[in-house]
């Protein structure tokens, strides 16, 4: 019988090799999509699933970089909900995309942040609890923001309902999030205990959504995949430059300047995948599972990148003190 331990261990391997199953199972449900059709009508509840599995990581705890750090916070939150729908908008602009892309475009900038923005921030030597309570005030903030910006920006492209996308938004983000911390708060302890596994049904839950995706859109992705490709990096490159700007011209500490950068560029592009399955077509959805996949690549690589940069940063100081 395999052991919680055992569990921990599978689930930790798979949250580090994260983009490797992603692609391997967008490829696999490209050349054999009938093998993960069947999935796509079950995106809403495996977003929720993984909502759900967010909250249970969430304490009352997460919530006081609010009122310690309000202005790192808000600084998060607006950069987040200005630089990536405004950038989509110009982007989709910019390369004429077709009505379906350019709404699919905008969809995953306005969307929150993304949860893998915590592990990278940590990774990168940020600032881990504003990553964490910044992550949770944009995704509490979705269910009005992201209609509500969808709605204005999208608009000359697709029909957009404020309510309907409302609706849905709370459903599959808020009520499970809100039931997470709830049961986080009546059983900590249980909950602690099976936290390490929640990385492996995170995986499991956006993997089979992309492969859903991929899967009813072989034919869009052969026409038009190039494009959309060059798009979304742009997309994720911008937002993750302007995000460190933003927060550098607001004089953040260096650690909370990358920690925004994160927050900014990373998106919640399951949450994009369902409301564009539900509310536009199936290519809608192709920018968000691209772009899943893409800031699963960049993030770690700039993570890394941050990282070293401060043990070379520490190796240097210390070898300054140990000069004196």
């Amino acid at each position: 019988m395999i052991t919680l331990n055992q569990l921990a261990k599978v689930s930790n391997f798979a949250g580090n090799t994260f983009a490797v199953w992603i692609i391997l199972f967008a490829l696999l449900s490209y050349f054999i999509p009938e093998g993960f059709t069947w999935i796509a009508p079950h995106i809403p509840l495996l977003l929720g699933i993984i909502m759900f599995g967010m909250g249970l990581t969430l304490s009352v705890d997460d919530f006081k970089a609010v009122f310690q750090a309000p202005k790192s916070v808000i600084i998060a939150a607006v950069s987040q909900y200005t630089i990536m729908p405004l950038v989509a908008f110009a982007l989709a602009i910019l390369f004429q995309l077709p009505p379906e892309l350019a709404a699919g475009v905008i969809l995953v900038g306005c969307a929150p942040g993304g949860t893998a923005s915590n592990v990278m921030a940590y990774l990168a030597k940020g600032n881990a609890a504003l990553s964490v309570c910044a992550t949770a005030v944009s995704t509490l903030m979705a269910p009005i923001m992201t209609p509500f910006l969808t709605w204005l920006l999208a608009k000359q492209w697709m029909e957009v309902s404020f309510w309907s996308m409302f609706v849905s938004v709370v459903q599959v983000v808020l009520l499970p999030i809100v039931l997470g911390v709830l049961v986080h708060y009546l059983f900590p302890k249980q909950v602690e205990k099976s936290t390490a596994v929640l990385p492996l049904i995170s995986v499991i839950g956006i993997v089979g959504v992309a492969s859903a995706v991929v899967a009813v859109n072989k034919d869009n992705l052969l026409s038009n995949g190039l494009l959309i490709f060059i798009v979304v990096v742009l997309h994720n490159c911008l937002g993750l430059l302007l995000g460190f700007w933003s927060a550098k011209l607001f004089k953040l500490d260096y650690p909370s300047q990358k920690t925004i950068s994160i927050e900014v560029g990373m998106q919640n592009s399951g949450l994009a995948t369902t409301l564009a399955m539900t509310y536009f077509s199936p290519l809608a959805a192709v920018p968000s599972v691209i772009f899943s996949v893409w800031h699963n690549i960049s993030g770690p690589l700039l993570a890394t990148f941050w990282s070293r940069k401060a043990a070379d940063s520490e190796t240097i100081g210390l070898g300054m003190d140990l000069s004196k």
